[in-house]
């Protein structure tokens, strides 16, 4: 079973708060959860809402249909009573003026003056919603003394007994199951990425939905001994990766959009230095500022050309929080490796929805250098663009080979680093340095598949529209439905093997993206001559969810 709740309010009243009690109480109960954010930009005011969903077995998407909404203001309840499931309820304080039928009106704010501390009220309704869904008040204590200091605990403790008392258990739900998952969102599972590839140094000016990148790094970088730098611009920002990356730390930065579009010189900058650089792109709606925080997959055809001139790149997109960890760490790999950008994509649906996961295992983590020794020099003089059949040239660490001097330029090249307008030079230099995307092709990774052996209809998807595929899959088999789905992480070299096998065989295929124009359809298309029969394309702000992807298929498609 699953069940479904939001919490909404305006900014300032304490969503957050809410959301974060019920998903940990939740989590340590031993559920499934998955949490999304709707929010505005801005502090004060406005309608902001979480959706929590919950149930013994996994989830990866969020649901239209609410079995409880917590509503903080009328426009809540205005906004929202039309998705109630028909056992649903609202619960809001006795002081809101409101006529709906599943109304529970509990006096939150009069509890939270009698246990004197008016900040609990939030925490009456958590015990309430609970006492709703049948849990009991086990851990619930230990939660709060964990969470808060001793005297703060106690009065949200009592707070949320008397909301639980103050109700009668609306649904029956199986509560026996252990917590063996951690819960997290997709930035902070990037920024543990990030922890465990071995990044020292990050840079970054604060910019949603990326900016909690940075935040999580940033309250661990004593205990990590790392450096994390905000500064004035997404310009300086990248210039000085470049420059911790000449001097052989591993660094990264990250943006969204609009400082992607800031950080393009130094991307070529980087073809041209050969240096290992990971830049994470957290999208959201555009042109200019868009909508600041809502979600969209609309900066793929901009990061695969991102940059004057020609020189090779990887893209890839993580797809879910556990994903995103790992391929953060591949990514830093990567582009040591071959000494490359790598640019990692992500959203705000991912970066702020939190799930369930396995805790990650540390022992497939390795973090891969690729410096030269001084053994491997010979006695030579150094040879910064040395031409090689990879290549990949040998890099060392500036002033740690005596004699051996590091040059880099922004101009094109000889093998030492001196500049030069030979023709001879120039070719070779640009054969050398394209000649890295063989290795690249080799490193990519093939698409995630769902469904069916060999479906009639194909869906074809990519980062953050993992999770709604998922469940979209799930749907349509259990009605019988021949369908499959196919969901890139790695997009740039395209991995094409398992896209070939499955498109060969399947009526139709279907591509699902959060944008106008069908981005990854027209990748697939220049590079496999592929063509989709149908597109389902979401340019709403929202992100698209698996019911909707389900519904829209059947009747458009199916």
């Amino acid at each position: 079973m699953k069940y479904n709740i939001l919490i909404g309010g305006a900014a300032g009243l304490g969503i957050d708060t809410i959301s974060v009690l019920v998903e940990k109480i939740l989590k340590r109960k031993g559920y499934f959860v998955y949490s999304n954010k709707d929010y505005m930009s801005r502090v004060r005011g406005g309608h902001n809402f979480i959706q929590v969903r919950f149930g013994t077995e996994p989830m990866y998407s969020h649901w239209p249909e609410l079995d409880a909404i917590v509503a903080l203001d009328k426009e809540t309840v205005e906004f929202h009573h039309e998705r109630l499931s028909k056992s649903g309820v609202i619960i809001c304080d006795e002081s809101l003026e409101v006529d709906h039928g599943s109304v529970i009106k509990v006096p939150l704010t009069r509890i939270a003056a009698d246990v004197k501390n008016p900040k609990t009220s939030g925490t009456v309704a958590v015990g309430a919603l609970l006492k709703i869904f049948g849990q009991s008040l086990e851990l619930v204590q230990e939660i709060f003394m964990e969470k808060f200091e001793k005297e703060t605990a106690e009065s949200n403790y009592l707070a949320f007994k008397m909301g639980f008392e103050y109700v009668e258990k609306r649904f029956d739900i199986i509560t026996s199951f252990k917590d063996e998952h951690i819960f997290i969102n997709g930035n902070a599972a990037i920024a543990m990425g990030a922890l465990a590839g071995g990044v020292s140094f990050y840079a970054s000016y604060p910019m949603t939905p990326a900016t909690s990148i940075m935040t999580q790094l940033s309250m661990r970088q004593d205990d990590a001994g790392i450096v994390v730098e905000q500064v004035e611009d997404e310009i300086s920002a990248i210039n000085m990766v470049l420059g911790a990356s000449y001097a052989g730390v591993r660094a990264m930065t990250g943006t969204s959009g609009g400082g992607f579009a800031l950080m393009v010189e130094a991307l070529s900058l980087q073809g041209i230095m050969e240096l290992p650089l990971v830049v994470v792109n957290s999208q959201r709606p555009g042109p200019a500022t868009g909508m600041a925080t809502r979600t969209e997959q609309a900066d793929l055809d901009f990061v695969l050309a991102a940059g004057h001139g020609e020189f090779p790149r990887m893209v890839l997109a993580v797809r879910n929080p556990e994903d995103a960890f790992y391929q953060t760490v591949r990514a830093l790999n990567i582009a040591d490796k071959y000494q490359v950008l790598v640019i990692i994509l992500t959203d705000q649906h991912l970066a702020d929805s939190a799930q369930t996961i396995a805790p990650f295992d540390f022992s497939k983590v390795r973090i891969e250098r690729n410096f030269a020794a001084a053994e491997q020099l010979a006695g030579e003089r150094y040879k910064r663009y040395m031409i090689t059949e990879s290549g990949v040239s040998p890099r060392i660490i500036p002033g740690k080979i005596p004699g051996a001097v590091v040059l880099s330029d922004s101009h094109e090249h000889n093998e030492y680093g001196h500049i030069s307008e030979s023709v001879e030079i120039r070719t070779a230099m640009m054969e050398k340095r394209m000649k890295k995307l063989e290795g690249l092709a080799f490193e990519m990774q093939e698409p995630d598949f769902y469904g069916v052996e060999e479906p009639e209809v194909l869906l074809i998807g990519w980062g953050s529209m993992e999770g709604p595929l998922r469940e979209a899959i799930e749907i349509l088999e259990h009605e019988g439905k021949s369908v499959g789905a196919l969901v890139f992480g790695d997009l740039y070299p395209l991995p094409t093997k398992l896209l070939k096998k499955h498109a060969a065989k399947a009526k139709k295929l279907v591509n699902v993206e959060q944008n106008f124009t069908g981005q990854l359809a027209r990748l697939i298309r220049q590079e496999t001559g592929i063509f989709m029969t149908n597109s389902i394309l979401n340019y709403t702000g929202r992100q698209i969810n698996s019911y909707t992807i389900a519904t829209r298929l059947k009747k458009e498609v199916l």
